[in-house]
This record gives structure tokens, C-alpha cells and sequence, in this order.
């Protein structure tokens, strides 16, 4: 069956995970928004120099007139919207800390991207979904709140949030046809994981010890979870969540 080209908004999609999936998705013949708060442009323009459909959009995520105005780009652009990645999130340059250290100023930043930003973004992509007949959203979800990973709690917290919303969401817009489900990654190797060292921070045994496949995550061990779940294929699927971390947890 020939792949059926959807718009689709990667918050975060400028680098790391987001650019992998934005990249994976435009492969796959869909027309990409790329959100983020910088670099958005800079991305789109490589997917555009290999013939793929992408535009970036400069978007804070926890800025309610910045989320307004990413769906209205994408509609600008494309005539529609048909899927959400919830993708954005603060999490490479965290430190690792006990509870009590953390500050109450870093506690709320990581709030307002990773457990505001999703809200907002779905906020004001509902009404162009609606208008669509129907869609998806999927939210980055964390292995971490599966876990309770500790000296993060800030950064688990919010991904524990982000599986909840995502429980809830599904259940108030399945009559819309707009499925709602989230992926839960585990430690991955991102970009901003290796410019801040935050694998050897963590450890090799604390990365891979846990796995059923004992390897390190890349995003690319992201990207078909994705593509299924915005598939016409996963139109029965909604309000789960689903770990792709080489088998540490099972849900």
C-alpha cells in the first residue's frame, strides 16, 4: 500500500532524536514542520537540499502565542496538520543531583518545557487535527518514570507527567478520531548527551547492564516506533505507551 503523505510538527526537531525523526519521517514522503527553539530553519534547509518537504519554525514550546503560531505555519505551508511529535524536552544539560539540591527556578524551567510545552502544543493543534477529521499525537515519553530513576527527579517527574497526560488526553479526544500515545525512550545517545558527557557521567554498566540488548540506544532505535504510530496502521492504538529502550522495562 503507497505511503499516504501526512503534515506532521517535530517540536525539537532541529537536532539529536528530533532531527531523527524529522529526517526518517521526510524520507518516508510526509511534510515536516520542524519546531524548535533554534536551528529549525538550519535543519529544514538540509532536508529541503535532498528534496524533501520540510520548513522550520522558530517555537519556545512553553509559549502559548508561539504554539498558535507553529500550527498556523504548518497550515500556511501545507494546508493542514495531521500529527503532533511532542518531542522538545530539557534533559542534556541537567546535572545529575539529589532531590534537595535541585533549585526551585530549575525545577519549574524543566516543568514548563517538558510537562507545559506538550499541553500547549495540543492545545493548539486539536482544532487543526479536528479539522482534519482526525490525527495523532505522540508524546516523548521517559523509560525514567517507568523506573523512578533517581538524582533527576525534576527531569523524571515531568516524563511520569507526560505519560499521565497522555492516558488522559486519549481518553477525552478518541470520539474526534485523534489518537493520542507516547513513546518512552531509554538513555539514549543523542547530541547534546555526548557534547555534555553525560553517558560516561552515568556510566557503561548503568547504561547497558539492565538491557536485554546490552548496547547503547540511538536515536535511529527511535525513528520505526514513530513511523508506526503515526501510521494509518495504529489508528486503533491510543493512550499507551511504549518503551523502546532495548528491553529494560516491561510495560
Amino acid at each position: 500500500m503507497a505511503q499516504v503523505s501526512k503534515v506532521i510538527i517535530v517540536t525539537g526537531g532541529a537536532s539529536g532524536i528530533g532531527f531523527a525523526f524529522t529526517e526518517h519521517l521526510a524520507r518516508l514522503g510526509h511534510r515536516l514542520v520542524i519546531a524548535d527553539v533554534r536551528g529549525a530553519d538550519e535543519a529544514a534547509a538540509r532536508l529541503s537540499a535532498q528534496g524533501l518537504a520540510a520548513v522550520g519554525v522558530a517555537v519556545d514550546v512553553s509559549s502559548e502565542q508561539d504554539a498558535a503560531a507553529m500550527v498556523e505555519a504548518a497550515c500556511a505551508q501545507y494546508g493542514g496538520l495531521d500529527a503532533l511529535v511532542n518531542n522538545a524536552a530539557v534533559f542534556a544539560n541537567l546535572s545529575l543531583k539529589p532531590f534537595d539540591q535541585i533549585p526551585k527556578d530549575e525545577w519549574m524551567t524543566v516543568m514548563q518545557i517538558n510537562a507545559m510545552g506538550p499541553f500547549l502544543c495540543a492545545k493548539a493543534a486539536v482544532p487543526a487535527l479536528r479539522r482534519q477529521g482526525g490525527g495523532r499525537i505522540i508524546n516523548i515519553a521517559s523509560t525514567t518514570a517507568i523506573k523512578g530513576t533517581p538524582h533527576m527527579l525534576h527531569y523524571v517527574a515531568s516524563k511520569g507527567a507526560v505519560i499521565a497526560f497522555t492516558r488522559a488526553l486519549a481518553r477525552e479526544l478518541g470520539n474526534d478520531n485523534i489518537t493520542v500515545n507516547a513513546i518512552a525512550p531509554g538513555f539514549t545517545l543523542s547530541d547534546g548527551v555526548l557534547q555534555n558527557d553525560l553517558h560516561n557521567k552515568i556510566g557503561d554498566t548503568a547504561r547497558k547492564g539492565a538491557r536485554s540488548i546490552q548496547r547503547d540506544q540511538v536515536p535511529g532505535d527511535l525513528v520505526g516506533a514513530l513511523a508506526f504510530l503515526i501510521s494509518d496502521g495504529a489508528g486503533f492504538i491510543t493512550g499507551q505507551t511504549l518503551a523502546v529502550d532495548g528491553g529494560s522495562v516491561f510495560l
